[in-house]
């Protein structure tokens, strides 16, 4: 947990509070702790959730399908993931929100609607399991240990597929134990996240300001802000991949509310956090949060919180998402000849190839472990994630769980995960193809919560701390661009397992004619 103003008083928990508390048990009252005075120094004590999520987002969206989205269909492209990225924003926010003044992760707070724990809780645990259980990334993280020991790309024909996959379950087995190690694994999360996120950006910024020319700078920065343009025989599934990863993904915008509970922010600072099995020493959860009296002292003191979520949010993810995004596809454009599309089974690798190539032969080495740490964030962000956040809702929804500590909870449901995703490994064809599966469950998961969210925030919280108009507009604008995306990805995905495959002529014409500028694609 923060450190606050002043130190934390074991306040005496007041009468249950009189506000509707929805399907399951009543808040009680407790006073908002007093948070840090809001100083750039208090900034960088206080924020740390933006940098666990960005180091999950930037694994996924944007060195692997931001690259090889633009590279297939150009920098116009790029209008997809600003808009993403913003909705994102809006609803990990809101998310917060209802967080800060409960000290309950939002997944909590969806309980709370009708019809309660036993439709949302295995809804969201179900959608999570089939988003996140399959380790894409393992099998990312591998392409790139593979690449740096034998000196090539893997096999296309799949002959290294074994080595591929071994290589992939000695990854699995480091994620589970880093997540074992912590008195608090977000804070373990935390620490990690930042030296990967420093690391990852001194290098990208190193490598594009080095070595790629300035036209292509003002292209892909172009790309960003010139929005309309969708290419021709667009994948649409790939399509929704890219929106949706280009942020956090889904089931990594609810898991923000989650990893600031295990902070200590708001109301948070009450609740507790889940530890490592590993450690000698672990708080409590609370499954039930506590609410404040809304009176001016404690609207200051809410104001000063969310100010700090503002920068955490806004700032640091929002912000450093974008960042990650330019830099990657800028770099990809620098170093990728148009229509040469890398092979799925290089995601995650091929950028060292084309790099030594074309830049530096001193590339090879630095961009492999650059893209090691780039999936492998990802790739503990994301199991983070999903045990996190079945650990929480059986944890606030069935008392019966409650006879475990939260985390043998958490380290039985990893143990499960880790199972899966052997099984899951030994099954799949390559990191993109396991990745899609991830971007086609992250659009329905964003659409339905971003009108939850909504409806949690308008049903549970004071009028003086709901969301003002124009974010509820952007709420239901953000489940609407995600629940067309679902519905198109789906449909086209459907389409592609009941129809025969296309013959060599329809492949040959794939992907050609893909327009540089943006002014080719308009």
């Amino acid at each position: 947990m923060i450190a606050m103003s002043s130190p934390a008083k074991s306040t005496p928990v007041e009468a249950r509070s009189d506000r509707p508390a929805g399907c399951l048990p009543q808040w009680q009252r407790q006073e908002l702790p007093e948070p840090l005075p809001f100083t750039f120094r208090n900034v960088l004590r206080t924020i740390g959730p933006g940098a666990i999520l960005l180091a999950g987002s930037i694994g996924g969206g944007e060195w692997i399908v931001g690259p090889l989205t633009t590279v297939r269909y150009g920098t116009g492209i790029l209008w997809v993931a600003t808009l993403g990225i913003f909705l994102q924003m809006i609803f990990n926010l809101e998310a917060i929100r209802y967080t800060l003044y409960t000290g309950e992760p939002i997944l909590t707070g969806i309980m709370r609607l009708r019809p309660g724990r036993w439709l949302w809780g295995p809804f969201y645990m179900a959608a999570g399991t089939l988003q996140l259980a399959t380790p894409a990334l393992a099998l990312g993280c591998a392409n790139v240990l593979f690449t740096a020991g034998k000196g090539d790309l893997p096999d296309p024909g799949g002959g290294d597929r074994m080595t591929l996959f071994l290589v992939s379950l000695a990854v699995l087995g480091l994620t589970v134990f880093l997540l074992q190690c912590g008195k608090s694994i977000e804070r373990m999360l935390e620490r990690l996240s930042w030296s990967m996120v420093i690391f990852i950006f001194v290098f990208l910024v190193a490598a594009n300001v080095l070595f790629v020319p300035a036209d292509i700078w003002l292209r892909t920065a172009v790309g960003f802000v010139s929005p309309g343009y969708l290419p021709p025989n667009m994948d649409w599934v790939l399509l929704g991949v890219f929106a949706a990863t280009a942020g956090s993904g889904g089931l990594g915008n609810l898991a923000v509310s989650n990893l600031v509970r295990d902070k200590g922010l708001g109301m948070a600072h009450w609740s507790g956090s889940i530890g490592g099995m590993l450690s000698d020493d672990a708080t409590e959860v609370r499954p039930i949060g506590q609410v404040f009296e809304v009176t001016a002292g404690n609207l200051q003191r809410w104001r000063t919180w969310w100010s700090y979520l503002l920068v955490d949010q806004s700032v640091l993810w929002a912000l450093g998402c974008v960042a990650g995004m330019f830099l990657n596809v800028n770099l990809a454009q620098a170093i990728v000849s148009p229509g040469e599309v890398p092979p799925d089974n290089a995601a995650g690798a091929f950028q060292a190839r084309y790099m030594a190539e074309k830049m530096w032969s001193g590339f090879w080495f630095l961009a492999l472990l650059n893209g090691f740490w780039i999936l492998f964030s990802t790739q503990l962000g994301n199991t983070d994630c999903l045990t996190r956040i079945c650990t929480d809702t059986l944890w606030a929804g069935w008392p019966a769980v409650r006879r475990q500590r939260a985390r043998r909870v958490y380290f039985l449901l990893l143990l499960g995960f880790a199972a899966w995703g052997v099984f899951a490994l030994a099954a799949g064809d390559s990191a993109l193809s396991l990745f899609r599966i991830l971007g086609l469950l992250a659009s329905p998961i964003l659409a339905v919560g971003a009108i939850q969210i909504l409806l949690v925030n308008l049903s549970f919280l004071p009028a003086q701390l709901r969301p003002p108009l124009w974010r509820r507009v952007c709420l239901v604008m953000c489940g609407v661009v995600y629940g067309v995306l679902a519905v198109v990805s789906l449909t086209a995905e459907y389409r592609k397992w009941t129809q025969p495959p296309p013959g060599p002529a329809a492949s040959a014409t794939e992907g050609e004619q893909i327009p540089s500028t943006v002014e080719d694609q308009k």
